[in-house]
Order: structure tokens, then C-alpha cells, then sequence
């Protein structure tokens, strides 16, 4: 109303000292389509420097590859010992899933989906913990750096419920508590919403593209250190910067994750946001864990949003904490998780 009130209010003239309004809209209006120009011209640079004739997600060199592989195996050594290790074929390649035995008293089995670039050793700090609570299976999202290797195209949200619903039928079990970090927080909910039959219960761990999209300031960091060539330093840089400021170097998991970001070029679609009558038509409990201190999404939206839109779901917010939540409260979150599924 205030605007309107605005608009409506009788013009009563200019001071002297005021630019003729011609004139100035006119200036204002060549500094935005220079400032539009800019911006364009960058997406353009930026979109060729980082183009690629393959429509599949794929390595930069044998060299990259040979790299990630080294960081990732420094990584899972930090893991306990797999009790099988599972090639998974679905329509749109080969997925990579590891088994570890725990707690037998569950008959519904977790998997653990990981976050952007970061394949199953992500969850080396968790795993000691989640194993009271049942047996895990960890997933290498399809499309991005890890033992899972992309053969078809995944060109939409549909694609992205189907090939992991198809992971989730070639295992034994009928039904899983999936449990998403990030991207694979995100990735959990769209399986629920496109394909639910065997999910058993969501554990969304601070989710991307969920309860709020991420900010510009984020999304601004985020694009020097999406660009292979640039040093080293620049992503560790936005790897520090997510995870509230803590040193990356010398941590075989931030290493894997930044050798995972320089090598591996993705082709995936951009995740959609889910809509939040999707989220209130979940028809499975879901617990979301939050972390106050993210820059991966709005804190206080996403808090709101999934309050209000997962009717008899429950919200736990970490107000101390970074989007590296789960390395920093393994315990809290393992504690929180075996609460929810007892009680479901």
C-alpha cells in the first residue's frame, strides 16, 4: 500500500538541484543494461570456459582421476571395513553402494546419501554412531564424483527419483530410512515425492533446494570455485567459507571433496526446489535436522517452512551450527535419528 500511496501522491515539483527525471531514468537506465551486459558476457565466458561436448557426467583426464581416487581411498580408510560392496546397475549407469553390518535390531536398513562432490567417505565421522542405530548402506550419487559411474544422460527430477528408486529395488530389503546430507538431502525428498514405494522414513541433514533456495552470496562464491583451473586455495576457500571457517587443509575429506570439484566435470539439471504442497503431501514421517549457522540456505525460512509443512514430521535446529553438521555433531545427530525412528 505504501507504494501505491506513493505513485498516487501529487507531483510537486523538482528542486533545482535535482537532475531533470528524463534524464536521470535515462542514466539509470543505460547503467543497468551495461550492468546486464557485464553479467551476461560473464555467463557466456563462463558457461565456454567450462563447456564440454559430453552429456554425461565424466573425468577431465586419467591424471584427475588417478587423483580423486588416491583422495577418496585416503578418505574411506577412515571408514570401518564394508561388509560387501555393491555395482549396482540402473537405467543411467552403474551406482556404487557400500554395506556395513550394525545394529541388528532394525529391520528396515539406513542409506546415506551424500552432498555435492563428496562420494560415501563424507560419512567416515557418523558411521561409528549410526551403526547403533541399524545397518547402513552409503550411496556415490549418480552424476557426481565417486565410484558411481554415469552412462545416460539424467536430464530432469523424474530421472533423478528413477535411478535411485532403482538402486533401492535391486537391494535386498524392501524398505530404507534414507538419510540426505545436503544435495543428498535433496535428493532424498525428490525420491519421496516421484517415487515412494521403498521409502520407509526421510532424514533431511541441513538439505539444499528444499525448504529455501540457496543465497546469492553463496551462489556468487560458489562460481570461481567451480572453475577447475583456478588454484587450489579458491575452493578450499568456499569449503571453509560452508563450513563456517574451519581449516580444509590437510583434512583427507575436504581433499577429496576439492580434488572432486577440479576433476570431474557434472551434467546434471539444476534441482527444483520442492514446492511446498509437495512437502505436505509426503506421505512418510520425516525428521529435518538444521544447521543456524548454514550459507547453504536461509536458516530461519527453512525452519519455518518445514514447521509448517511437515505435518507430524519433527525439526531439529542446531543454532550453532555450520553445513558441516554432520561432522560436528555425529553424536547429536545419531541420537536425534534413533529417537525419530523409535518413535516411528
Amino acid at each position: 500500500m505504501s507504494g501505491d500511496a506513493e505513485r498516487d501522491r501529487p507531483d510537486t515539483g523538482a528542486s533545482r538541484a535535482d537532475p531533470p527525471r528524463g534524464r536521470g531514468t535515462r542514466a539509470r537506465r543505460r547503467a543497468l543494461k551495461i550492468v546486464a551486459g557485464v553479467l551476461v558476457v560473464a555467463a557466456v565466458a563462463l558457461a565456454f570456459a567450462l563447456r564440454s561436448p559430453s552429456t554425461v557426467g565424466h573425468w577431465a583426464s586419467a591424471r584427475g582421476q588417478a587423483d580423486y581416487l588416491a583422495a577418496y581411498g585416503k578418505a574411506m580408510a577412515d571408514m570401518p571395513r564394508p561388509s560387501r560392496t555393491l555395482d549396482v546397475r540402473t537405467d543411467f549407469g552403474v551406482v556404487r553402494a557400500y554395506r556395513y553390518e550394525g545394529h541388528p535390531g532394525r529391520a528396515e536398513p539406513l542409506v546415506l546419501l551424500p552432498g555435492r562432490a563428496s562420494g560415501s567417505p563424507v560419512w567416515g565421522g557418523n558411521l561409528p554412531h549410526l551403526l547403533k542405530v541399524g545397518d547402513v548402506y552409503t550411496i556415490d550419487l549418480l552424476g557426481e564424483p565417486g565410484r558411481s559411474v554415469q552412462e545416460i544422460p539424467i536430464t530432469s527430477d523424474a530421472d533423478q527419483a528413477a535411478w535411485l528408486d532403482q538402486v533401492l529395488a535391486r537391494l535386498p530389503e524392501k524398505s530404507f530410512h534414507v538419510v540426505g546430507l545436503s544435495i543428498g538431502g535433496w535428493t532424498a525428498t525428490n525420491l519421496a515425492v516421484h517415487r515412494p514405494r521403498h521409502v520407509a522414513t526421510l532424514t533431511l541433514i541441513d538439505p539444499v533446494y528444499t525448504f529455501s533456495d540457496i543465497p546469492v552470496g553463496t551462489a556468487i562464491r560458489a562460481i570461481p570455485a567451480s572453475v577447475p583451473w583456478l588454484p587450489k586455495s579458491w575452493r578450499d576457500a568456499f569449503n571453509s567459507y560452508t563450513a563456517g571457517g574451519a581449516p580444509v587443509k590437510d583434512v583427507p575429506v575436504a581433499d577429496m571433496i576439492e580434488s572432486g570439484m577440479k576433476n570431474y566435470t557434472l551434467h546434471l539439471p539444476q534441482p527444483t526446489r520442492i514446492p511446498e504442497n509437495a512437502l505436505r503431501g509426503l506421505k512418510v514421517p520425516v525428521l529435518a535436522i538444521l544447521a543456524g549457522k548454514s550459507v547453504m540456505h536461509d536458516p530461519a525460512t527453512s525452519r519455518q517452512v518445514a514447521q509448517r509443512a511437515l505435518h507430524g514430521g519433527t525439526v531439529r535446529f542446531y543454532p550453532h551450527a555450520s553445513h558441516a553438521i554432520n561432522g560436528e555433531h555425529p553424536t547429536e545427530i545419531a541420537t536425534d535419528l534413533a529417537t525419530f525412528l523409535n518413535r516411528n
